[in-house]
């Protein structure tokens, strides 16, 4: 095992090389910039020598094998227009390095890593989908650690990451200095992955977290890492284990894929042509409702469409199929919702009207004085 350390002087250079990083990256990134998403890189956390969380019976590096291969397939199928690229398609160790780089060289326009979790409880169980961060909380932070562990079974991890040592402090402020300007893209993507784990799934939802991942740091386009479950529960060990598990937990990472990119492609059609109304736009047609929700003291309840990193240009025009279409603002995105309603039976049926016209992750959200609920 590699002997990690952080002295003053790496400090320093490590500061400069990333104050100066940020300059660059704005460069190379903007060349990556397209319309619409055609290229998406599937990272299947671990493998070959480093086995990831081990549970009584299941490795998280076959199940995240399994279930990266699920999920490409998927798209491959539903979205024959997207490059599908994976790190590794069979047991072998690719460094979390490697993992950036291959998504780099094909200029991929997403990048999700899929991983297990665990801890010394088996009790803990849930999904969890992070984007590159500042941790907020000690646990986010014992995730970040677990996973960038992997550099422990690299044979050059020294040199390639600069003696980074997993349990400093001070090496995760210097990580959070490389977030991407793709931050926010990167927690729409993340938001829509966890929202079909949570709402088509089933899982317990532990939420949209930031932390320092060594595989998300040097990406230069949005990226995720999902922790598809845990381990170290046996129930939820069992249900990854399975066969129906990995289809749900794949086919859920794929149904936010494509809403995703639907989304994502129709914005940047809507955006080419409104190029010289936006202004006015934004004027006349977006309404965020905080006066409309102060009804009284009332639950008002609405049919969360989508969340977007960019304000919708024309509202009325983008979503001409729906109706009372407003916004709100919530962790830097904006969160579109249709209808307005005082009953949560006639919000769940005007749902299932707005999934037919094509917003499959459509959900129901309420709203009281104009704060979300």
């Amino acid at each position: 095992m590699a002997n990690f350390r952080f002295n003053n002087e790496k400090r320093l250079i490590l500061f400069f090389l990333a104050f100066v990083s940020l300059f660059i990256f704005d460069i190379d990134l903007s060349a990556q910039n397209r319309d619409k998403v055609r290229t998406v890189v599937i990272d299947a956390g671990h493998g070959g020598k480093d086995p990831g969380a081990v549970g009584k019976k299941v490795k998280e590096k076959d199940i995240t094998l399994k279930v990266a291969l699920k999920t490409g397939e998927y798209i491959k199928q539903h979205c024959p227009d997207v490059e599908v690229i994976y790190t590794r398609k069979s047991d072998v160790a690719v460094s979390l390095m490697k993992r950036a780089q291959i998504a780099n060289s094909h200029n991929a326009d997403m990048f999700i890593s899929i991983h297990c979790n665990a801890t010394t409880s088996s009790q803990a169980y849930g999904v969890e989908t992070f984007v590159m961060g500042e941790h907020k909380n000690s646990s986010n932070l014992e995730v970040a650690k677990l996973e960038n562990a992997a550099i422990l079974h690299e044979d050059n991890a020294n040199e390639d990451y600069d003696d980074f040592n997993i349990d400093s402090p001070e090496a995760y402020i210097m990580l959070n200095l490389f977030q991407s300007e793709y931050k926010n893209a990167s927690l729409d993507i993340a938001e829509r992955i966890q929202n079909q784990l949570v709402k088509r799934v089933g899982r317990k939802d532990r939420g949209v977290q930031q932390a320092g991942f060594l595989v998300l740091y040097k990406t230069a386009m949005p990226s995720v890492l999902v922790e598809i479950g845990f381990l170290s529960n046996p129930a939820e060990e069992k249900f990854l284990a399975s066969e129906d598990g990995q289809t749900y937990i794949a086919s859920a990472i794929f149904r936010a894929f494509r809403d995703y990119k639907n989304a994502y492609d129709k914005d940047n059609v809507v955006d080419d042509d409104n190029d010289n109304d936006n202004d006015n736009d934004d004027d006349d047609d977006d309404d965020n409702g905080d006066d409309n929700d102060n009804d009284n003291d009332k639950v008002i309840y609405k049919v969360q469409v989508e969340s977007r990193s960019r304000k919708v240009a024309n509202i009325s025009q983008h979503y001409k199929s729906l109706k009372d279409v407003e916004y709100y603002e919530h962790n830097g995105m904006y969160k579109y919702t249709a209808g307005r309603f005082y009953s949560k039976k006639e919000a769940d049926e005007y749902c299932k009207e707005v999934k037919k016209k094509g917003y499959s992750s459509a959900f129901v959200v309420s709203f009281k004085n104009g704060k979300r609920l």
